[in-house]
């Protein structure tokens, strides 16, 4: 049997805030297999956000072990992180993190660019295009609606054909209309790349489109479920 695309141990996270040290994540166990759609859900302050971040390496389990794509996130240092992602991992934020003096095709480009594509603006032209936004390429963020936008996020996640891609709420910007459209182009992404795909989300139409669903309150995980509740 293949190993798992990511593994993780009795992971933990506290971080230090005004009132003190927080524990925000407690002995989290979990493996995700290749190929697999994983939903994330629970409760506002439940612990989802953060334990998709542990996942990214985009912040650091206080204990316990995560693996990623065969590599233990919590021995590398910062720039190495930033490389596996760079290379490996697309990630989807719920606000778009786009570069506002940037055009559609210039925010998906500059990745591919920062990891030495030669191909960088035709990669991104076509990813743009397979989230039906030719005819937006030369806009900038501020001429672009919310949905343009997430589409926009979408195409730079997937522009390095990532083997895991994460995503927080993707939808939860965006009206009914608007997030519909982008839950078919993510899974359009998983299929077309063969990614694994893994979600945060407070939606059960979403969550529901997963091969498992994952429930988390107070840091835990709750109960497994194959899928969300109607």
């Amino acid at each position: 049997m293949p190993d798992p695309v990511l593994s993780i141990a009795n992971a933990s996270l506290s971080l230090d805030g005004n009132a003190g040290r927080v524990d925000i994540l407690h002995d989290i166990s979990l493996e995700v297999a290749a190929g697999e759609t994983l939903g994330l859900v629970g409760p506002s302050g439940s612990g989802k956000s953060s334990l998709l971040m542990i996942m990214g390496g985009l912040e650091m389990a206080t204990g316990g072990t995560v693996r990623a794509l065969g590599h233990d996130l919590t021995a590398m240092n910062e720039d190495q992180l930033a490389l596996l992602r760079r290379d490996n991992m697309g990630v989807v934020f719920q606000s778009f993190h786009l570069i506002p003096t940037m055009t559609a095709l210039e925010n998906v480009a500059t990745p591919l660019e920062l990891a030495g594509a030669r191909d960088a603006f035709d990669r991104a032209e076509a990813e743009l295009r397979a989230v039906g936004l030719a005819d937006r390429i030369d806009h900038y963020p501020s001429q672009m609606s919310g949905g343009e936008q997430q589409r926009v996020a979408l195409a730079r996640a997937s522009a390095p054909r990532p083997r895991l891609l994460l995503a927080d709420e993707p939808t939860g910007n965006l009206d009914e209309t608007n997030g519909q459209a982008i839950i078919d182009l993510l899974f359009d992404l998983r299929d077309r790349h063969g990614a694994t795909l893994i979600m945060v989300t407070h939606s059960n139409e979403l969550a529901n489109r997963c091969d498992r669903v994952i429930r988390l309150r107070d840091g835990r995980i709750d109960t497994p479920m194959a899928k969300a509740a109607e």
